[in-house]
């Protein structure tokens, strides 16, 4: 394997993590703000205010990660992706210290503001949302490149019927993920009301999760069409990614195994994401950057292999500690501590 796949597909697995660990986190401020206005808090917010009080501060880990390796690898996306995300990319920036603000306000007294909750809310959809169009920028057809300046087609951005399938994927997403762990976490915390609730919220949130995933398809095919057939040679990932969405479907309509529906879950995302990232190859940014053309020479290239391999191997650990220690301790996740 070489340097260049190695290299995006250690970047990817820190994208994917922080696919699924953002996206419980960005949920669960939606549900906390639903409970408040359905007038549910007293049964819903103190299990996910166990959830989130450990978790928050690691969530953008694995973000950081992912975009300083890129850059590390690839020097290129500085340049290109500097201008196209000048605009979502400070949008996200502002929304992120919104939402943490709400931990700061929260902890001064203000924790009972249906304000500062519903901006918390607000901002767990809305972040995905612009963090989103990076993706859907890679795809080409954004970017205007004349005498090596690069400018952004912001008005193409905003109108295209692709960039808002991928924003509608992003949100109902998140409510998916987010709901579906929070079924499983409310069971483990013998929470049935809550469990109740949420487990609601994913079968509901399950269906516009695959109608937004083929709105994604039949946009991309208009879009891209390069990328749509190479998408269409790894279609076995996807039908992949479609059987474990049913099987978790199948457990949390039985209400049985909610563990197992959520570790479905997470393989439902694993090959659609993979796939996706699979097919997108060699492309970072269509037709502008390559794995082959804008990577860091070797020497350089392997230090980040190794540093950022390293990095993963002592964050898995750390997750498993913060899990054990707090999530699914016995007492803690039944507020007993």
């Amino acid at each position: 394997m070489s340097l260049e796949i190695v290299g995006i597909t250690v970047l990817w697995t820190f994208l994917y993590g922080y696919l699924i660990v953002a996206s419980i986190d960005f949920g669960a401020g939606f549900f906390a703000y639903y409970a408040r206005v359905s007038k549910q808090e007293h049964i819903m917010s103190k299990l996910i205010s166990r959830y989130l009080s450990p978790v928050w501060e690691v969530t953008n880990v694995f973000f950081v990660f992912f975009f300083v390796g890129l850059v590390g690898f690839y020097p290129d996306t500085a340049y290109y992706y500097g201008t196209a995300l000048l605009i979502p990319g400070s949008i996200a920036i502002i929304l992120l210290a919104i939402r943490g603000s709400f931990y700061a306000f929260g902890n001064y007294g203000s924790k009972n503001s249906s304000f500062y909750l519903f901006l918390y809310g607000a901002t767990g959809l809305l972040i995905p949302a612009s963090l989103s169009t990076a993706l859907t920028i890679s795809e080409g057809g954004f970017l205007d490149v004349k005498n090596d300046n690069v400018v952004f087609l912001a008005q193409e951005l905003f109108t295209s019927p692709y960039s808002w399938s991928v924003v509608v994927l992003a949100i109902v997403s998140v409510l998916y993920i987010s709901a579906s762990f929070l079924t499983f976490y409310a069971d483990r915390a013998e929470d049935s009301q809550s469990r109740s609730i949420m487990r609601k919220f994913s079968l509901f949130w399950s269906a516009p999760t695959i109608l937004a995933s083929l709105m994604v398809f039949v946009a991309l095919r208009e879009h891209n069409p390069v990328h749509f057939e190479k998408m269409l040679g790894l279609w076995w990932m996807f039908a992949l990614s479609l059987l474990f969405f049913f099987i978790a479907v199948w457990f949390v309509y039985q209400q049985k195994n909610y563990g197992i529906a959520f570790i479905m879950v997470m393989l439902q995302f694993f090959f659609a994401f993979f796939g996706y990232g699979a097919s997108h190859l060699p492309y970072i940014l269509y037709p502008y950057i390559t794995i082959q053309g804008s990577v860091v020479n070797e020497a350089m290239g392997t230090a980040l292999v190794i540093v950022f391999i390293a990095g993963f191997l002592l964050l898995i650990p750390s997750l498993f500690l913060l899990m054990r220690l707090f999530l699914f301790d016995a007492d803690y996740i039944k507020g007993k501590k």
